[in-house]
């Protein structure tokens, strides 16, 4: 037995997130372990570091794969993409040891969301942005995230009502405006359901003036989901990285 490693970019536009389900073929884990199984001529089980909702893209997902025998990994990939969608791509395909396990493995996760502020949407981002029509104090944005950033109780920042642990760890939160658009990137040790989507409609709300950055600080000690900002648009949100080591 052989384990591998899949480095995979995908549009999650018309998918309904990453995990298989029984009620729709349109998951990323589905269509990824349906062809691989007929690519490598047997049923094939494929892990993914975490899910991603209907919706949610991805740069740099990450999964692990085990087949029965060693085989060529280009090869194998561009089988692969042969067959795939072309809004699903395996970027890399690496051997890895025995016991590797692409979510238990993980040491941590980086995610971007993009807004998009202009008075009309652009048209060839659209589908990677939201459109959010209000100018923002980046300022205040940046001073919000800063109460966010460490280690921290964010039970008030998940839809998920029965987590083991909602204790996380965000090293870093980027904000940086690009002429009509701003990105935030969040690095961290893992998020929760809606984690991310939550901290950007909370931060959005700090930048449009309706909170406070010292708001923050109420909303972790609440630990209340109705204390914090609205649900961002899934399309804005892109996995970028999954951390190993």
């Amino acid at each position: 037995m052989r384990t591998y490693k899949l480095t995979i970019a995908y549009d999650g536009s018309r998918y309904q997130g990453w995990q298989k389900q029984k009620n729709t073929d349109l998951t990323i884990q589905g269509i990824l372990e349906n062809i691989a199984g007929q690519t490598a001529g047997y049923p094939v089980e494929i892990n993914g570091s975490g899910r991603t909702d209907s919706g949610v893209h991805a740069k740099g997902q990450t999964a692990s794969m085990v087949l029965h025998g060693k085989v060529d990994e280009i090869h194998f990939r561009d089988e692969l993409n042969e067959q795939l969608p072309l809004d699903i791509r395996v970027m890399r395909m690496e051997l890895v040891r025995n016991g590797f396990h692409a979510r238990r493995s993980a040491r941590g996760k980086s995610y971007e969301y993009w807004i998009d502020t202009r008075e009309k949407p652009d048209v060839f981002t659209r589908k990677f942005t939201y459109h959010y029509p209000k100018e923002l104090d980046v300022n205040a944005m940046k001073k919000a995230a800063a109460y966010l950033t460490g280690t921290h109780d964010f039970a008030g920042f998940t839809d998920k009502k029965d987590e083991k642990s909602t204790t996380r760890t965000i090293y870093a939160i980027i904000i940086e405006k690009q002429k009509e658009k701003i990105r935030i990137e969040y690095e961290g040790t893992g998020f929760m359901y809606h984690m991310v989507r939550i901290l950007t409609g909370t931060l959005l709300e700090v930048g449009d003036g309706r909170r406070k950055p010292e708001e923050i600080k109420m909303i972790l000690k609440d630990k209340k989901r109705d204390a914090a900002g609205f649900l961002a648009p899934a399309r804005g949100l892109t996995l970028k990285e999954v951390y190993y080591g």
